[in-house]
């Protein structure tokens, strides 16, 4: 998904026979573990088995975030020794996991974006999210009902996949496609988008962050980057989010996370009027939770008949 978080979860091959040893001068030749701060950190600096090795070396792309790594950047984040990575990452490059972007530069292919999608296919159906967002619908006496996902090609946005909205129309709530594309995908702006901020990893939040505000947000749209990170942290304490006019003015919204093994997916959103819910309720907040609790659980991972 771009720089989303599934990808970099994707299962990677666990055998490196045959992989080229570092060339003299590569990174690495001193053997010497390095103690670093990172997923490999610990009592096992250097992994408990060769499997745990090659996974620490492909989450260290998501927790360092940016384009390219070095084996040394990735030795000090994964606590692996610099020789190990650099002999991972030349194996993954055969196996089409990893690729060579500069001179000592290596990132992800996109090749483990595809494996994330496999891993979701089969999570959800159109007829499970309509379901859902009509019962929350009718749950508000009318409120609009959003499903919004990360968006899988843009980096750290996201996209509205589902809605249940009866027969309203972008027109009745003041929005144009333009505002579709530009607005209501910021993970800055609106109830849903600052839900999804919120769990994903710091470097996809400063990331957000440095990003500027889209000029047609509404009134009540976060400003001050303090008072954002605030707000992130409000909701990972309670569970949803509440906007106040932040993607156009007259609207107010709540939203609730979809997580799925963990991760942060998308958002539930529920909108209505200023003038019809100038607060949100507590029914209104309840169910929308249960709207992205019910979504969740359908995302979640299940053990298989043989497995269980």
């Amino acid at each position: 998904m771009g720089n989303s978080t599934a990808a970099s979860k994707a299962a990677v091959p666990t055998s490196v026979s045959g992989a080229p040893e570092p060339a003299p001068g590569a990174p690495g030749r001193s053997g010497q573990a390095r103690k670093g701060s990172g997923p490999g950190t610990g009592s096992r600096t250097s992994g408990s088995s060769h499997a745990e090795r090659v996974f620490l070396v492909q989450t260290a792309f998501a927790e360092l975030g940016g384009s390219a790594h070095g084996p040394g950047e990735i030795a000090e984040c994964t606590g692996l020794d610099d020789s190990v990575v650099y002999r991972i990452l030349q194996s993954g490059i055969y196996q089409r996991i990893f690729e060579r972007v500069d001179r000592g530069l290596y990132r992800l292919r996109t090749s483990a974006a595809q494996l994330a999608f496999t891993a979701l296919d089969h999570r959800l159906d159109g007829a499970t999210s309509q379901t859902a967002l009509r019962e929350l619908r009718v749950a508000t006496d009318g409120g609009l009902a959003f499903l919004y996902m990360v968006a899988p090609f843009s980096g750290a946005q996201r996209q509205c996949v589902d809605m249940a909205v009866g027969d309203s129309d972008l027109a009745e709530l003041g929005m144009t496609p333009r505002d579709v594309l530009s607005v209501t995908r910021s993970l800055r702006t609106g109830a849903s988008g600052r839900t999804i901020l919120a769990y994903l990893p710091e470097v996809l939040q400063q990331r957000v962050l440095s990003e500027p505000v889209p000029d047609q947000a509404g009134p009540g749209v976060y400003r001050d980057n303090d008072a954002l990170r605030a707000s992130l942290a409000e909701v990972r304490d309670t569970g949803y989010a509440l906007g106040y006019e932040e993607c156009m003015a007259g609207w107010n919204s709540c939203a609730a996370p979809i997580m799925w093994d963990g991760a942060i997916m998308g958002a539930v959103l529920l909108l209505k009027l200023k003038s019809v819910m100038p607060v949100a309720p507590v029914d209104v907040i309840e169910a929308t939770k249960e709207a992205a609790a019910e979504l969740s659980r359908y995302g979640a991972a299940r053990p298989t008949a043989d497995q269980a």
